[in-house]
């Protein structure tokens, strides 16, 4: 089974938190769920210098990480992934979706009213 390490950004701006949902996909389980942005870590990448990249390719946004918050460990029916989540900051709430159907900003407390992918639901736990 294929192993994965990737990172998630849970970018806070002005009390809100960036959610994005998948559109298709090849694993109907991931299908136009909600997750926090981010993706695979390349080679020797580190895992910050990754997330920013990520967030630059799919949301052409600019953003500060600032801790770790969480590392889950999660295996889906087809592969198994190390997810690494870090509390980020931006400057601005202005994107470009270039991967996500849908881009909101919902405040702590709403989080859970998403339908989120399996991985991520550890995450909200430590919001």
């Amino acid at each position: 089974m294929k192993h994965y390490k990737v990172v998630a950004a849970v970018i806070e701006h002005e009390g809100a938190i960036l959610c994005t949902q998948k559109g298709e996909h090849m694993h109907h389980y991931l299908r136009y769920k909600y997750e926090f942005p981010g993706g695979k870590v390349e080679g020797d990448e580190r895992d910050e210098d990754a997330l920013i990249r990520e967030i630059e390719e799919e949301l052409a946004l600019t953003i500060n990480v600032n801790r770790k918050i969480a590392v889950v460990n999660y295996q889906y029916p087809d592969f198994m992934i190390t997810l690494t989540a870090f509390q980020c900051s931006s400057t601005s709430r202005k994107i470009t979706l270039t991967e996500h159907i849908q881009a909101i900003w919902l405040p702590k407390d709403k989080l859970k009213t998403l339908d989120w992918v399996a991985a991520d639901q550890p995450i909200l736990q430590y919001l």
